[in-house]
């Protein structure tokens, strides 16, 4: 159970910080455009990334072995850039989640290929599943639980995401809600980024 927790807690801590994905799936399933759709889809893109980090990032380190600490350097400045932003717009302030009202709805099919494109063609979902995700899960006893947490954080997130989006529209335009919430993600991505740190000195 524990390497269960370690690949929940992982992955969430990275799955969780607001970025291109998670601000396009809040803003259409706040308009609720297909939501089981766009659950559906990030959670699949997410397993197999993480399923794939998980089992061959030690093969892909043996191919390319410069390749792995390489991305992964990259990985932990990410994460710490990313921190740093959240936790300055949480200092700074700002205008809160603005979304606004679409009268004519997408197709599901429309919906699903644009959630696919806003996934995959993000290279940060490569860094955080492939690499960092990835990493952790290959240094633990037990791969197949760790997987079992990290995807089970996936589709937690993202069922949460989509079924309590328009309960959280109101909340999230929120300036002062807004910030405790970028306040809690550039903690989570801190810490993520600091035990990785850590593992690779060991």
């Amino acid at each position: 159970m524990w390497v269960f927790a370690t690949g929940f807690v992982v992955s969430l801590g990275l799955i969780v910080a607001i970025g291109a994905q998670n601000a396009w799936v809040l803003s259409n399933a706040m308009r609720g455009y297909h939501r089981s759709v766009i659950a559906s889809v990030c959670i699949l893109c997410d397993s197999i990334l993480i399923i794939i980090g998980v089992y061959a990032i030690q093969h892909i380190q043996s191919l390319i072995p410069p390749l792995v600490p390489i991305l992964t350097v990259l990985g932990v400045a990410l994460l710490l850039s990313l921190a740093f932003k959240s936790l300055m717009r949480a200092a700074k302030g700002g205008e809160g989640l603005q979304v606004s009202d679409v009268i004519n709805q997408p197709s599901a099919v429309k919906v699903a290929i644009t959630a696919l494109a806003i996934t995959l063609l993000n290279p940060h979902v490569y860094l955080d599943t492939l690499v960092l995700i990835g990493s952790v899960g290959a240094q633990q006893t037990d791969k197949l639980w760790f997987v079992v947490g990290a995807c089970f954080a996936s589709f937690v997130w993202f069922s949460i995401l989509t079924s309590c989006a328009p309960l959280l529209k109101k909340h999230l335009s929120s300036p002062t809600h807004w910030r405790v919430f970028d306040a809690g993600m550039g903690m989570i991505l801190l810490a993520v980024a600091v035990s990785l740190v850590v593992s690779y000195s060991q």
